[in-house]
């Protein structure tokens, strides 16, 4: 039951950012830029933990997950101003961030980073 509260109230989010977005694109960006999923997440794992350490490496790893998908924000928008295709901006957005996170997770401990 207690997965399906968490199921249903996320899908209600994206639902909610999704008509939010279609009525106004600012104000749908706005909500969907709100950590509300970390913010659901780390609550449901505090609830599930109690662990002050882990949600701390929690908080601090997703910080720097963060980074690496930013630039998708700016690529698709720049593609589809060229006249690119949604779906093709969109792969490409992900493919990108994808990189990224996995260029993220090579470099992090290389730096000196636990995530």
């Amino acid at each position: 039951m207690y997965l399906l509260m968490k199921a249903l109230l996320s899908g209600l989010i994206v639902a909610a950012v999704s008509e939010i977005a279609r009525r106004s694109p600012g104000l749908g960006a706005l909500v969907a830029s709100l950590p509300l999923v970390s913010v659901l997440g780390m609550m449901w794992l505090w609830r599930d933990t109690h662990d002050p350490v882990g949600m701390a490496a929690h908080a601090r790893a997703t910080f720097w997950f963060v980074l690496p998908s930013l630039p998708m924000f700016l690529l698709i928008p720049a593609l589809l101003g060229r006249g690119w295709p949604f779906w093709v901006a969109l792969a490409a957005g992900c493919a990108l961030t994808v990189a990224l996170y996995l260029a993220m997770t090579w470099a992090a401990p290389r730096i000196g980073l636990q995530l």
